[in-house]
């Protein structure tokens, strides 16, 4: 989970979320990149990043439009775009701008080549709605590209891990009663559809590892969404002492000698008409 923070975002907006994002965004990083050059994001092109957040989505865009290309960040929660706009800055990726909007709220000013996002459409209401809204943003054969979540693969992978699979499990139903939509992934060729698009091309990547990286991403969540879990009042009780679950996750892992995902990345692309 993602990469859209706000007032009512259900990760919020922390410097400690921040980080989160930052370290999962490296996991992931490969795979979107790879996703986003089967989906025809290439140099001098202008693409629009929905949901920025920290700005990695938009700072990988642009290493892939080069010098001659542009990215155009949207995000709505001004602390996460500071974050964004010094990162951006101290990295040397020139050719991106963070606009603070709602993304439902895009000023229609020059047309893009492509729009991206990476955990985004889950968190809207409406995102068939989005979706139309920001092609008509799109030159003739511009690219809509998105990364979503399924928490179906990721519940079922890791049976043989019984502290695993209860802080997964809580993580989904945490998300559900948020009113995030845990299976966008599998939903984005029908929402592409209803937003009068062309049926996408759609991939599933899900990493595996077992080193701290893949263990802890699941520990790191719990603790951002903590709040949230009592707030909800959902037991904790299968997971234990929180402050040493991390440790207890990566020993029962390691003891297994299993491998654990990182949440599965379902990709889905088309463009719009030519003409």
């Amino acid at each position: 989970m993602s990469e859209r923070p706000g007032s009512d975002y259900l990760l919020g907006s922390s410097d400690a979320e921040h980080e989160r994002l930052i370290r999962q965004a490296t996991l992931l990083a490969p795979f979107t990149e790879r996703f986003f050059r089967q989906a025809g994001i290439r140099s001098g092109q202008r693409v629009l990043d929905l949901g920025s957040g920290v700005g990695d989505v938009a700072m990988l865009v642009s290493n892939l439009v080069g010098r001659s290309g542009e990215v155009v960040g949207i995000e709505r929660d001004e602390r996460s775009l500071l974050v964004a706009r010094v990162r951006a800055k101290k990295t040397g990726h020139e050719n991106i701008s963070f606009v603070q909007s709602d993304i439902n709220a895009i000023p229609p000013n020059k047309s893009f080549d492509a729009v991206v996002g990476r955990f985004i459409l889950q968190f809207v209401p409406n995102p068939a709605d989005v979706l139309r809204s920001v092609a008509r943003l799109l030159k003739p054969g511009g690219i809509v590209a998105f990364q979503e979540p399924s928490f179906a693969a990721f519940l079922h992978v890791g049976p043989q891990l019984p502290l695993w699979s209860a802080a997964v499990a809580l993580i989904c139903e945490n998300g559900r009663r948020a009113g995030v939509n845990v299976e966008m992934g599998f939903a984005l060729n029908k929402v592409f559809q209803e937003a009068g698009l062309h049926a996408p091309k759609i991939y599933m990547d899900m990493p595996l590892g077992c080193d701290r990286d893949f263990t802890g991403w699941v520990y790191d969540l719990i603790r951002t969404l903590l709040p949230r879990i009592q707030e909800f009042n959902l037991s904790m009780d299968a997971l234990g002492d929180v402050d040493t679950l991390g440790e207890r996750l990566h020993q029962e892992i390691a003891s297994a000698k299993a491998v654990v995902p990182i949440l599965p990345l379902v990709g889905a692309w088309s463009r719009t008409s030519a003409s």
